[in-house]
């Protein structure tokens, strides 16, 4: 692992419809949110897949990201992730070489297996997805196969490849919030991201097994990984605190089957809940960091030491879009990487 003061940080937007606002104000802000990223220096910036919810606007992720690449110049763009049960792995493979023949060496294809929504939903997606480990396997290797051209006797990939064709192609990533992506990837000798930010428990573990596991593929010689987890950071504590109770809340909200919008931190009384909500809240806090730009780089580093990565991907969610902006440039600002990036220009020139 590199040491804490050169930890790459990296963003997860998920295009969140506050309460007051529509689909099309979140989609403007992850573009915003994009360009912003792009200055400032981080290395990536991801979006997410969801449906049939009125919380998040991101439903296909490959046709966003095609728009932030025209939007940016240098960052790292990626699904966070695709959920490939969904789909056929050749319209996947597909998809993402398009868009890295437009950006090329600038493509993350980010695949999860989990629904991004409802049983009935996955189902009106893909009638056939049976939801099984083997299934998954199986769609993963035509995946890599369709990546690299390969030539696999008796298998369709004899005749079938996927276009465009390329010099270059996607960086495959595997996501999880349980861990048994994080075999797979080990096996196929991809990149592993873990959703602390989703299930704050067994991560660190399956981020050891991940490293302990890893075969060496023609893409990756050694592991990469990194680890997504809610960020909130503010100019003072107080406003942290705040942000951080208004999250919890809708990650509270969402547990006990309440999909209403993210509101204003004002309205928040955490207080008033009962008593065996309140018990809940310590569990979602835990799937976040926030504090002034100091505290928050602390928690980061430490975070990124328990899980031995050099990457932390930030998702932050508030109901003002202002202060989703001042979050990442404090963190950015925290970090110093405005100036790495100008220096990195400058070494490069």
């Amino acid at each position: 692992m590199k040491t804490s003061s050169s930890l790459r940080l990296s963003v997860l937007d998920q295009s969140p419809v506050p309460q007051g606002r529509t689909p099309r104000e979140a989609l403007l802000h992850t573009l915003e949110l994009a360009r912003l990223s792009d200055r400032l220096g981080y290395t990536r910036f991801w979006v997410s897949e969801h449906h049939n919810t009125r919380t998040l606007a991101g439903s296909a992720p490959e046709v966003l990201l095609a728009r932030l690449g025209a939007e940016t110049s240098r960052i790292r763009l990626g699904s966070g992730g695709v959920m490939l049960p969904h789909y056929s792995a050749l319209k996947v493979a597909e998809s993402f070489r398009v868009l890295e023949t437009l950006y090329p060496g600038r493509i993350d294809l980010g695949i999860g297996r989990a629904p991004g929504t409802d049983r009935v939903t996955a189902h009106a997606l893909n009638p056939h997805n049976t939801f099984r480990d083997e299934d998954f396997a199986e769609q993963l290797m035509d995946l890599r196969a369709f990546l690299r051209d390969e030539v696999v006797e008796d298998t369709i990939h004899m005749k079938v490849k996927a276009a465009p064709f390329t010099d270059t192609r996607p960086e495959l990533w595997l996501l999880s919030s349980s861990g048994q992506s994080g075999l797979f990837a080990a096996q196929l000798g991809a990149a592993f991201s873990f959703a602390h930010f989703i299930n704050p428990h067994g991560g660190r573990a399956m981020m050891e097994l991940y490293q302990q596991r890893f075969r060496p593929s023609p893409e990756l010689a050694t592991p990469q990984a990194n680890v997504a987890i809610f960020v909130l950071c503010a100019d003072t504590e107080a406003h942290a605190q705040r942000l951080a109770d208004n999250l919890a809340l809708q990650m509270l909200k969402l547990e006990i089957g309440n999909f209403t919008p993210i509101g204003p931190e004002a309205e928040v009384n955490l207080s008033r809940l009962p008593a065996e909500l309140q018990e809940r809240l310590p569990y979602h806090y835990q799937r976040m960091v926030f504090g002034t730009p100091a505290q928050v780089k602390q928690q980061l580093e430490e975070l990124a030491a328990s899980y031995q990565v050099d990457e932390v991907c930030a998702v932050t969610i508030a109901h003002r879009f202002e202060d989703r902006l001042r979050s990442y440039e404090l963190l950015a600002e925290a970090f110093a990487l405005p100036q790495q990036l100008a220096e990195a220009a400058a070494t490069a020139a």
